[in-house]
């Protein structure tokens, strides 16, 4: 996604992030009253009890809103957000993050973390628009292997989409290429990609409208005029955004910098730039980086036939041996 909404304590002026004074103090308080012993839901609950607003213009604040303000790196200063918290102090409150979350056992095993990939959730079936899913075939057995598939291969027990089918190796090796592409062509690196500017809502236009109406009427009397203006304002600002592409593209540098040739696949490097991989029917795949660019890879194996049929996939469509292989084939579940 190319826009969001900025951080609380922050606001668009002529094209730049500056500080939000007000809401800054918000931020600065959460992170004042953390690192000083009190609890993210007690910080929680003072917060809506006092009707301060959050991100979303509401007076309801969790745990988890709290906690995703307390982890923002942003508030530290990057490229384009100006310093709002120290750093000495956004340092206290992840220490003491980490503190609680190991005394309350929260904190992911390094199995749990061995079992998580980097294609996970980015990988788009060009044809169907489903994600692919990873799957284990043989499980159990010496000739196992993982498999990703789109996730509408199989539908109502019936054979649905013939995409491609891939091997992790076969998967790492496209993203060793795709990134070795780019890097031949440095310029494609520190490419900003052009997008749309974002839709003004219903709402803010009917109050640009009403307020054009008023104008045009001389009627700058009417006391119903400066509480449309606010209005209009509150409405701008909830709607602002920023481009993270020009972001992202200083990411990409930072992540490529000082590399000229990848050899081995770095789960790690591939997790930070790289934004989706679409599968094509044809014989291509669209590996998109984070800053934008798409670099093609062709496809040379042809499109596996899938022999499954309804009783060899078992009830659900996921389990059961397969008449191609006579062997199991059973759907992970990813952390």
């Amino acid at each position: 996604m190319g826009q969001r909404h900025m951080p609380l304590g922050y606001k668009m002026v002529n094209g730049t992030v500056q500080i939000h004074e007000e809401h800054a103090a918000v931020v600065k308080r959460i992170f004042t009253d953390y690192i000083a012993g009190k609890s993210m839901q007690t910080i929680a609950k003072e917060l809506t009890d006092t009707r301060i607003y959050n991100a979303n213009k509401k007076p309801n604040w969790s745990h988890t809103s709290v906690g995703k303000i307390l982890q923002n790196k942003k508030y530290i200063g990057d490229t384009f957000y100006p310093q709002l918290v120290e750093k000495h102090i956004f340092e206290q409150a992840q220490e003491r993050r980490k503190k609680t979350a190991k005394r309350f056992n929260r904190t992911k095993s390094k199995a749990s973390r061995c079992h998580q990939s980097v294609f996970k959730d980015i990988i788009r079936c060009g044809d169907c628009n489903e994600v692919y899913r990873k799957y284990v075939e043989h499980a159990g057995k010496p000739s196992e292997k993982i498999k990703w598939k789109c996730k509408q291969y199989i539908k109502e027990n019936k054979v649905y989409c013939r995409n491609h089918f891939f091997e992790e190796g076969e998967l790492e090796q496209i993203l060793i290429q795709a990134t070795n592409q780019l890097l031949k062509q440095k310029r494609l690196i520190q490419k900003v990609t052009k997008h749309e500017p974002p839709k003004i809502s219903l709402e803010l236009r009917n109050v640009e409208k009403r307020i054009k109406e008023l104008e045009q009427d001389g009627d700058y009397a009417n006391p119903k005029l400066p509480e449309l203006i606010m209005k209009r304002a509150q409405l701008f600002y909830a709607g602002a955004t920023i481009d993270d592409h020009a972001r992202n593209a200083e990411i990409l540098k930072e992540a490529l910098a000082g590399k000229s040739k990848l050899m081995i696949f770095d789960e790690t490097l591939f997790s930070a730039i790289i934004k989706q991989i679409t599968v094509y029917k044809g014989n291509k795949i669209d590996v998109e980086f984070i800053n934008g660019t798409i670099i093609e890879i062709p496809i040379e194996k042809p499109t596996e036939e899938i022999k499954e049929t309804p009783e060899s996939q078992g009830k659900d469509g996921k389990h059961g041996s397969s008449k191609k292989d006579g062997g199991d084939h059973t759907t992970t579940n990813e952390i």
